[in-house]
Order: structure tokens, then C-alpha cells, then sequence
């Protein structure tokens, strides 16, 4: 009964010493899971260590092209199964690829370059694993809007990303009057031939402002080019744009408010007053019109 006893305290140790034994490995014991991956914009050298070894850990990867992302794994000597995963099949596949993660798996999405989701159809999935409660884990990389925006030598402090215009001329034009008195930096991404179109409508809607074009960023022939969008139309219409571009142009001017004295704010609830509003009215519409309280401008219409 003894040696039983001490056998069945020796078998109990060494089960919770195996049990609370740090794993190795930066999957182990998670299942069911979505990892958002940044991938380099030009420069590999640029992929973390982080960004490797989840790849090389996860069960699949959700790419954006394969051919494309083959090449990023074959320089890691990194050898999974890949999915295609687009903007032409995101609903087919969608639903496919979160079955697999409820099911168990852990699936990387990645794009072909930079952050998913980001103009991209990884924003689909995230969705979609919201959803589904999925667990979702972002390991942070490269982003070409962040780095154009801290190249371009405008202010930083508030700026909004808009993505790629429309190719429907209306619809570009709409989203273009929407923003054009924004007072932040917007950021814009374009094809090369789309880019002088672009450049075109920018001019047209938002008038000649402050632009830096960033184009091949991280590469051997990064250029990030400060000038005026007229400046830059001039360009572009006698040279031939060539790779992926990062437009950042400077927020509208803030309009200047005018100043009222207060015989100019008395001058005007007096106005109202003869279009037939009554004194009180009047000295309420002035006040928010001039910036003079209520009370001064009363006095004075009396």
C-alpha cells in the first residue's frame, strides 16, 4: 500500500511538471486562429523575424497572389500550403478559409506587399473572423502609406488615407469634392498609368497644392519627388510614370474667420429685425453669427 501510495505521488509530479513546461515555439497550444502578416514593400530584408516564424508555424496561408508570395517564402526556405485569396473570389473563399480556422487550423494572410487589409481583401476576412469570433493576432510590417507620409516633408500630425480613386470618372470626381477642404494630408495610392489622370483630377478639385510623389520605396531606385501638383502634371504629361505610387498632398488652407465689431454685430440683429425677426431673435442669430454675446447686442438694439 505504501509503494502504491509514492508511486501515485511520483506519477502526480510529473504530470504537473510536464504540464506547466514552457512550450517552445510561437504557435504552440493555439488553434483556431488569424494572423494578419505585414510582408516587405520592396526590401526583404525588411520581413521580421516575427513575420517568419509565424509563417513557418501556421498550418496555411491565405496570399493575395501565390506567385508573388512564393518568392517570399522560397528566400525564408519556408515551405506551406497557400490558398488564393483575391478580390475576385474573397466571397468564395471567405467562408472557406474561416471554416478552416473554426475547424482548428491557423491560417497567415498576407498581401503581396505591406499590410492586409489595407486596400486589400484581407479587410474581408477580418470581417468575417469577427464574425465568427476568430481570434485575430496582427504581426505588424511595412506599410508604403506611413512610409511616404513620413518622406513627403508635409505635416504629420493628422492625416486620412484614401485609398485608390475610383476609375469611374463621377465617382472619383464625387470623392475628390468630398475632401477637398479637409485641412489634414491625404494619402493616395495610383498605378503609373493612371497616374497623370489622377494628378489631372487632384488639380482640378482641390486646386495646386503641395504633393510628394514616393514611388519604388525601400528599393534601390526609391524616389520621392516634393513639388506642386501643377508641377507635377507638367511632368508626368512629358515622361512616362513607371512602379507603384504614393501620393501625399497637403490638407486645405484653414479659412481665416472674420472678425466683427460689435457696432457691426448691433448693425446686424438690426437687419433681422427690419426683415420682421424679433429683438431677442435677432440679438441670439447676431450672437452666433459675429461671436458677441447675446446681451451686448441686445443692449445696443434697444
Amino acid at each position: 500500500m505504501f509503494l502504491f501510495l509514492l508511486f501515485q505521488i511520483i506519477f502526480d509530479m510529473i504530470s504537473i511538471l510536464y504540464e506547466t513546461k514552457p512550450q517552445k515555439g510561437l504557435l504552440c497550444n493555439m488553434s483556431g486562429k488569424l494572423y494578419v502578416v505585414g510582408t516587405p514593400i520592396g526590401n526583404l530584408s525588411d520581413f521580421s523575424p516575427r513575420a517568419v516564424e509565424t509563417l513557418q508555424e501556421v498550418d496555411f496561408i491565405a496570399a493575395e497572389d501565390t506567385r508573388v508570395t512564393i518568392k517570399l517564402l522560397n528566400h525564408f526556405h519556408i515551405k506551406k500550403p497557400m490558398i488564393s485569396y483575391h478580390e475576385h473570389n474573397l466571397r468564395e473563399k471567405g467562408e472557406y478559409l474561416i471554416s478552416r480556422i473554426l475547424d482548428g487550423e491557423n491560417c497567415a494572410i498576407v498581401s503581396d506587399a505591406g499590410m492586409p487589409c489595407i486596400s486589400d481583401p484581407g479587410e474581408d476576412l477580418v470581417r468575417l473572423a469577427a464574425l465568427h469570433n476568430v481570434e485575430t493576432i496582427v504581426i505588424p510590417g511595412p506599410s508604403a502609406a506611413i512610409s511616404a507620409l513620413c518622406l513627403s516633408g508635409l505635416s504629420t500630425s493628422r492625416f486620412s488615407f484614401e485609398g485608390f480613386l475610383s476609375t469611374n470618372k463621377n465617382s472619383r470626381m464625387e470623392h475628390l469634392n468630398q475632401i477637398k477642404n479637409d485641412c489634414h494630408a491625404l494619402i493616395f495610392y495610383e498605378a503609373p498609368h493612371k497616374l497623370l489622370t489622377t494628378l489631372q483630377d487632384l488639380e482640378s478639385s482641390l486646386g495646386n497644392r503641395r504633393i510628394a510623389i514616393a514611388r519604388e520605396l525601400t528599393k534601390v531606385h526609391q524616389e520621392v519627388i516634393r513639388t506642386t501638383i501643377s508641377e507635377s502634371v507638367t511632368k508626368y504629361t512629358d515622361t512616362t510614370p513607371k512602379g507603384e505610387f504614393v501620393l501625399i498632398i497637403e490638407g486645405a488652407k484653414e479659412q481665416e474667420k472674420t472678425t466683427f465689431t460689435l457696432e457691426e454685430a448691433i448693425s446686424f440683429a438690426r437687419q433681422l429685425i427690419a426683415d420682421g425677426a424679433k429683438p431677442s431673435d435677432a440679438a441670439k442669430e447676431a450672437a452666433k453669427e459675429t461671436g458677441w454675446k447675446k446681451g451686448d447686442i441686445y443692449k445696443g438694439i434697444l
